[in-house]
């Protein structure tokens, strides 16, 4: 059985490397090694094995352990891995801030639609409690680089910081709409986008 999603150019080294380390050492690579490696920081390992968990291809034996990393046997006749989302952080919807943390996984096997690359963030802030997102809740991001007038979108700003609103393109301009009657739109030239909201999970 092989993994039933692609992994990218990077989780294929990071899974070679997890292999390699493994048979020479024994353990598993902490997270710190894995960045070390790659020359990369700490939070960008992190996104790629939340991914390589959710794509089924590793897994952690119990949070908390630094070296907990294993790979899953992928001829094991157990059937496809079970649908997994991985919140990756949290997303402002207030003022802007980082976006990616230690991921912490949910299982949202039973509704998440199967045709597109869905991924999960957690609200901290009220910009868009009108849109009845509120601080706390997980929005439900399908990752797309484009999106139309009035989605709400994770827009990454030019300075790097991260927010969540709704997108309008005007003459000369970005504006980044809250949905919150007490705050000011956000302008820009120019966003990078990283998805678009397709649902609302209130979990508190």
């Amino acid at each position: 059985m092989t993994s039933a999603l692609p992994l990218t150019r990077r989780q294929r080294d990071i899974l070679d490397f997890l292999r390699d380390y493994v048979e020479e050492h024994g353990i598993s690579p902490t997270l710190e090694e894995i960045a070390a490696h790659f020359d990369v920081n700490k939070v960008t390992v992190f996104g790629h094995v939340a991914e390589m968990e959710r794509k089924g291809v590793i897994r952690r034996r119990a949070r908390g352990i630094s070296r907990g990393l294993e790979i899953v046997d992928q001829d094991e006749d157990s059937g496809p891995p079970t649908p997994r989302l991985s919140i990756l952080g949290k997303i402002a919807a207030g003022s802007p801030i980082e976006t990616i943390e230690e991921p912490e996984e949910i299982d949202f096997a039973d509704f998440l639609p199967d045709d597109r690359d869905i991924y999960a963030l957690e609200v901290s802030g009220t910009s868009m409690i009108e849109d009845a997102i509120a601080d706390g809740d997980i929005v439900l991001i399908e990752r797309k680089s484009t999106a139309r007038d009035g989605e709400t979108v994770v827009a990454v700003l030019p300075d790097g910081e991260a927010t969540l609103k709704r997108f309008y393109r005007e003459k000369g301009r970005i504006r980044l709409q809250p949905a919150n009657s007490s705050m000011e739109p956000i302008y820009v030239k120019d966003v990078e986008i990283r998805g678009v909201v397709i649902g609302v999970v209130r979990r508190y």
